[in-house]
């Protein structure tokens, strides 16, 4: 009889405490959508049912059960998609039409005064729908962003969800600021790491790591110029053993390489060294989107950038990004037909924060992707760019709960996504 009653205590006990994690544990909460667009499928869903529990989608569905203590948040006159990621940006910058204004934030800002505005620029990223950021250098802020990556996450001040590239690295003389435009007496900050020589590549591609970065950044080409032909060259940073040496040193540390590159004389020798992503890439060539898509090389296109800095670069002497510009949809058409895959980046801090980055969409929209494929771009394509897959960028069960929501269908007017209305981010609701 006594055996009873303690299997009787203990049945109580477990019951007890399954009731009390029930009542007092996790959070649940039921988004009731009027169209879905989970970042995967082909086709937009109506009326559909996200269930949360803390910060994991745990069901999505038309016939989804709600449980009794579950919070109902009604999105149904929204649409919904998965937070937006952009893969390129610069927290620590607030726009740099010219050397200039480059110069004024690296010679008149102090470091914590640009970490503080790298902090307002996440919230308005975050709050503008973008979820998660690949931050690709601290513009002489040194290793900021891993700080900020740390306060983000440690939740000392809202934004988005952070890979960070800590400072680039290029080769000596090849970056700002420069002695060309400055007393060549003077020892100037510099915007990265500069290197000359193998073992100082391997060297930086260590130093990157041991402060926490989580992508290495290269600049590979510089010096744009276009030929007769109408085709577009460059001066390459580095020597191939200079290269080689990075991309080697990464791959030894399971980091991968996030190659700045725009004409073929950057492009083919960073992805031949092993770079997983290019960026800008504004003269790809024939040659270039073949070997991209052979290599599975992912394409950061960052147009919005080339747009707001061409007329003042122009104006000031320098009208390469003009040029480019001009030649860019036909190439980002190519691109897109040949099937290159093209991730969401938009250079943000290479532009003013005020500007929305979502104003990317709309060229990617004009110049032959379709409202879908662009959407994909900045999620399940984004998503996968940073070994994310099944986390972020779409929303199914197990994935992380950043969700927003627009008025309007974004299928049919891709400009709704510069006003999102309601966004969650890890579960938590950061706008209504």
């Amino acid at each position: 009889m006594s055996k009873l009653i303690l299997r009787v205590a203990i049945c109580c006990i477990i019951l007890s405490v399954s009731s009390n994690a029930q009542s007092t544990g996790a959070r649940i909460i039921a988004l009731k959508c009027g169209r879905l667009i989970d970042g995967k499928a082909a086709q937009a869903r109506e009326n559909v049912t996200i269930l949360i529990e803390n910060n994991i989608i745990k069901e999505v569905g038309a016939a989804v059960s709600i449980p009794a203590n579950a919070e109902i948040i009604d999105l149904s006159n929204a649409t919904v998609l998965p937070g937006l990621i952009d893969c390129h940006t610069h927290v620590l910058l607030q726009g740099d039409i010219t050397a200039e204004d480059y110069a004024q934030q690296i010679l008149k800002e102090s470091i914590p005064y640009r970490a503080l505005r790298a902090a307002a620029a996440c919230n308005r990223s975050l709050l503008n729908g973008f979820t998660t950021l690949r931050d690709l250098g601290t513009e002489g802020a040194m290793y900021a962003d891993v700080d900020l990556k740390k306060a983000i996450a440690n939740k000392l001040v809202d934004g988005p969800r952070l890979f960070v590239a800590g400072r680039a690295i290029n080769t000596t003389g090849h970056y700002l600021l420069s002695n060309k435009e400055y007393a060549w007496e003077l020892k100037l900050p510099k915007g990265l790491i500069e290197i000359t020589g193998v073992d100082e590549a391997r060297k930086a591609v260590r130093e990157e790591i041991s402060y926490g970065a989580d992508w290495i950044k290269v600049y590979a080409d510089r010096g744009y110029y276009r030929l007769p032909d109408g085709s577009f060259r460059s001066l390459a940073n580095f020597t191939v053993d200079e290269m080689n040496a990075i991309g080697d040193e990464a791959r030894m540390h399971r980091k991968k390489i996030a190659a700045h590159a725009v004409t073929r004389d950057g492009i083919l020798y960073a992805i031949n060294a092993g770079a997983s992503t290019i960026e800008h890439g504004f003269a790809l060539d024939e040659e270039c989107i073949k070997t991209m898509v052979s290599k599975g090389i992912y394409w950061c296109p960052t147009i919005f950038v080339n747009v707001y800095v061409a007329e003042g670069r122009a104006a000031a002497g320098n009208p390469i990004n003009k040029l480019l510009l001009e030649a860019l949809p036909e190439t980002f058409s190519k691109a897109h037909k040949a099937g290159v895959k093209i991730a969401f980046g938009t250079d943000a801090g290479g532009f003013s924060w005020d500007e929305n980055q979502a104003k990317e969409f709309s060229y990617m929209v004009k110049w032959g992707m379709t409202p879908m494929e662009a959407i994909q771009s900045a999620t399940t394509i984004a998503a996968e760019l940073l070994d994310m897959k099944g986390k972020i960028g779409e929303i199914s069960a197990g994935a992380l709960a950043d969700i927003i929501a627009v008025q309007g269908n974004p299928l049919t007017d891709i400009a709704v996504l510069e006003s999102v209305q309601f966004v969650m981010k890890d579960g938590n609701i950061v706008k209504r």
